[in-house]
């Protein structure tokens, strides 16, 4: 499949009457991909690991494990501080970040530049939004309970709530709620996201700005866009006819 690369935005603005993206379902992934949620999860992270006596973690390099879990962000953190703790110990310590992150979840977390539009947008032109996040369902919803975006979405499904997370195909269709696969798209700022749209054979689009811990470049992806607001266009140039 031609990759295509969408990086300009440009503005569209759609009459009352047109719906070219009717029947089109969008699953989103969330942590850097709707929302620039580094900040809090490593806020979080720091707090943490003072359990243990360690200083503030080096923030680029923790941001890129985001899409890993809260457990592979202490886990890094300690390696980074040449620190080790017990398996048990990080178990309680991963439990100690969970309560404090729903505690305070939004903080300092907020939608990426052009998203709140960019989503009503699809929307109004027809397309079904859904979340297809690896973060857990209990978290996920009450994030985007706080940033006011739940609204934008018929289904929100968490990794803990699929049969196996992404980059499971079965993730992306439970989100979807139907399986026919050229009228999913999966958008995703990682290799997780990247190679669940492959495994269930849909549209994978990547959005560059993201916290992908491979490369970017080597990562496949069939449209590739630096503003999400350049979703729209992209979209209505694959399917609008």
């Amino acid at each position: 499949m031609k990759a295509l690369r969408a990086q300009n935005h440009t503005a569209y603005q759609p009459r009352r009457t047109d719906r070219p993206l009717a029947g089109l379902t969008i699953c989103f992934d969330l942590d850097g991909t709707l929302v620039h949620t580094a900040p809090d999860l490593v806020r979080v992270t720091n707090d943490v690991i003072a359990q243990e006596g360690l200083s503030e973690t080096n923030y680029r390099l923790a941001a890129r494990a985001v899409g890993f879990g809260s457990r592979r962000l202490l886990s890094d953190a300690f390696v980074r501080a040449g620190h080790s703790v017990s398996e048990d110990r990080l178990s309680e310590l991963q439990r100690m970040f969970l309560l404090r992150y729903a505690d305070d979840i939004a903080q300092c977390s907020k939608p990426y530049p052009g998203v709140r539009d960019t989503l009503d947008t699809l929307a109004h032109l027809g397309a079904e939004l859904t979340v297809c996040t690896n973060k857990p369902g209990w978290l996920a919803r009450p994030l985007l309970e706080a940033l006011r975006m739940t609204h934008h979405f018929s289904r929100i499904v968490g990794g803990d709530e699929a049969p196996r997370s992404k980059p499971d195909p079965r993730h992306v269709f439970m989100a979807a709620g139907h399986r026919n696969t050229s009228r999913i798209v999966m958008v995703g700022d990682a290799s997780p996201d990247m190679g669940a749209a492959h495994n269930a054979g849909v549209l994978s689009v990547l959005v560059t700005y993201g916290y992908s811990y491979t490369p970017q470049i080597r990562q496949r992806a069939d449209v590739r866009l630096r503003d999400f607001r350049s979703l729209t266009p992209a979209l209505i140039e694959r399917f609008a006819a």
